[in-house]
């Protein structure tokens, strides 16, 4: 059970394990509590067989504001700043081996972005808004861009970056911020939607599928076919690959689908 005073909120329903940061005092800003709280609950999803998505999701009208400044003035005289814990964070959930999907109700920024692009999929309200604004307090962008760059075109990487503007969720889905932007009264549809197919794929192709988004790109085509083939034909003899063409034969449910009913 999560205790009264936690930061991150854990709840778990077929499949799908939510963690939802509750700090909205500072408007859950990426605090040392709240990003050791947050790793914590990753850590649990992805030792927990039962699930097989995970749901960031927020309590307030702001989905994270960044990084704590408050308690980053505070630490300057020790010589290191919380802000170096969010490389951990982001690379926990970018590595994550089941799918994560961000739910932003509302406004984004800076480390929070990071935070939407670690993620696989990210929904949106369209009133959301977002804004890159290190260079506005004197400091750049430096390590959410190992998960916003490749998300981002890069025109609209060097415009917000450099500029420091506000964007709304529209745009943040045009520019691959986010993969969809709805209307608010739509966002719980959408990412319930999205939760209902995901839990559909094997837990082994889902992870498998992962790697292959984060496969590097190929300096010799013939050597990457040959190598892909051979991963497909793991894939195909495994015990969920043989299961999942069976089920599909048989015009039934696979057996991890038929799992989350019972």
């Amino acid at each position: 059970m999560t205790s009264p005073d936690a930061l991150v909120r854990v709840t778990t329903a077929r499949g799908v394990s939510t963690l939802t940061l509750d700090s909205p005092h500072n408007r859950n800003a990426l605090s040392t509590p709240l990003m050791t709280e947050l790793l914590a609950g990753l850590r649990a999803a992805v030792a927990d067989d039962t699930v097989r998505v995970i749901v960031l999701d927020h309590t307030g009208p702001v989905f994270c504001s960044g990084a704590d400044l408050k308690e980053t003035a505070a630490a300057y005289a020790s010589g290191t700043v919380p802000a170096g814990m969010l490389g951990e964070v982001l690379a926990a959930v970018w590595e994550c081996p089941k799918p994560v999907l961000a739910r932003v109700a509302g406004p984004a920024r800076a480390g929070g972005l990071g935070l939407i692009a670690a993620a696989d999929l990210a929904v949106c309200a369209a009133e959301a808004t977002f804004a890159f604004t290190e260079v506005r307090i004197g400091v750049i962008p430096a390590v959410i861009s190992a998960t916003v760059l490749p998300r981002l075109h890069p025109r609209a990487a060097a415009e917000l970056y450099l500029t420091g503007d506000t964007f709304d969720g529209l745009r943040a889905a045009q520019i691959g911020l986010v993969t969809a932007a709805v209307p608010a009264q739509e966002l719980d549809a959408a990412v319930q939607r999205y939760c209902d197919s995901l839990v559909r794929g094997a837990p082994s192709a889902l992870a498998g599928a992962k790697e292959l988004l984060r496969r590097p790109p190929a300096t010799d085509l013939g050597e990457e076919l040959a190598a892909l083939s051979t991963l497909s034909t793991r894939y195909f003899l495994s015990g969920d690959g043989i299961e999942g063409v069976m089920a599909f034969r048989e015009k039934r449910p696979a057996r991890w689908v038929a799992e989350l009913d019972r």
